[in-house]
């Protein structure tokens, strides 16, 4: 009985849609309930007409595919970003590596030059840091009110009053140093910096360093030794001394960096003091200690003088501090875009071509062994950037 009236249903189906097609050629129109969608099933959005062909004078555009729903860039949009990355790398190596060569070259010629018809000498260190101290707090401040927002301070002024003193100490002694000895050594003297600052981290900061820290080191302390051997030679000399005055000065130099380091690691680690606000607070304190020294001593009256008598001096050590300012500024940029691994590349290389140029422009003599101890150390110090970064607290 069942398969009976399913075959009655269907010849009446096939009827009615027969009458359906007629009316429909005929020109009636017939009004038919709308289906029910089907049980479980969405119903579908109706889709748009497909255009027009296009015209014998019509231009077609073709639009390029949509972006991915994951909202990531595709792989033609990531290998833009490639270029624009290498660009601001040679950027910023090439302003790390310029403003510093050019900082080296004046700060040997400005310190080691000889002025007038007395050939007289510039010893006038102190005053010359003060100037630096000052353009560097300008620059830092138009940084800050240009480029950033109003930061809020939460870094106590007596923390910046003690690492501006050690800071100021550093400059000075480093400047002065030249006095006594000659530019290579004393730049190759400021890249043992990881030594002190390495032994500081232990004594004060309690830190653990791995056994590539120490290896790097020792290598860096071999380079040094080796540049500074000088053999007995059969006549004495006032210059044939291990250590004089002028090392005593850049060891000095090299321990107040590394307490510069401890308290501007102290800084950004317990009141998130930001590069720019360090730079110009250590700066303004630098320049409000300074100023009273040099006030206090009569050495910046002396120092005016010197510049009445050798004008083109200012146009020195206006480009020497404008350069100092531009390259800390050029280091922080690598450093936020790169890191500091590429960073320490970056200035690792440039001392040691800053010491090729002082060879080849003053003529400055360095023996085989002293080149030798001179790889030495910036080997040293590119393994150091490269695998001893890592440190541990102790528990």
């Amino acid at each position: 009985g069942g398969g009976v009236r399913a075959g009655r249903m269907r010849r009446a189906d096939r009827q009615t849609d027969r009458q359906a097609g007629g009316g429909a050629g005929s020109g009636s129109w017939r009004l038919m309930r709308p289906l029910l969608p089907v049980a479980g099933e969405r119903e579908r959005p109706a889709l748009p007409p497909p255009p027009p062909p296009p015209g014998p004078g019509s231009v077609s555009l073709l639009l390029p595919p949509p972006l991915p729903l994951s909202g990531k860039p595709s792989a033609a949009g990531s290998m833009d970003t490639v270029p624009s990355d290498r660009l601001r790398l040679i950027f910023c190596f090439l302003a790390v590596f310029v403003c510093y060569f050019y900082y080296g070259i004046l700060q040997e010629s400005i310190t080691r030059s000889k002025y007038g018809d007395q050939e007289e000498s510039f010893v006038y260190a102190k005053s010359l840091v003060f100037v630096q101290c000052v353009i560097n707090a300008i620059f830092a401040k138009l940084i800050i009110q240009l480029f950033e927002k109003p930061p809020i301070e939460r870094t106590p002024h007596w923390l910046y009053a003690v690492c501006s003193m050690s800071y100021l100490g550093a400059m000075v002694s480093s400047n002065s140093a030249l006095q006594y000895v000659n530019y290579p050594t004393q730049v190759l003297g400021k890249s043992c910096k990881p030594i002190p600052v390495m032994v500081l981290g232990v004594i004060i900061g309690r830190k653990r360093y791995p056994l590539a820290k120490y290896l790097c080191v020792l290598l860096i302390v071999l380079g040094v030794a080796l540049f500074m051997y000088k053999p007995k030679k059969g006549t004495d000399s006032a210059n044939d001394h291990i250590f004089g005055f002028g090392e005593i000065l850049l060891l000095a130099s090299l321990t107040l960096d590394g307490l510069t380091g401890v308290a501007q690691e102290h800084m950004r680690a317990n009141f998130q003091t930001g590069s720019n606000q360090m730079m110009l607070n250590i700066n303004v304190w630098s320049s409000l200690f300074l100023g009273i020294g040099v006030l206090f001593t009569g050495e910046i009256w002396e120092f005016l003088n010197f510049t009445e008598r050798h004008p083109n001096i200012l146009y020195k050590i206006l480009l020497f501090s404008l350069t100092s300012a531009l390259g800390q500024s050029f280091i922080f940029m690598t450093v936020v875009y790169f890191g500091p691994l590429t960073c320490s590349i970056i200035t690792t290389t440039r001392k040691f071509f800053t010491i090729l140029g002082s060879v080849l422009i003053f003529g400055n003599p360095i023996s085989s062994l002293q080149w030798v101890g001179t790889v030495f150390v910036f080997l040293g110090l590119g393994l150091d950037a490269k695998y001893g970064k890592r440190t541990k607290k102790n528990q």
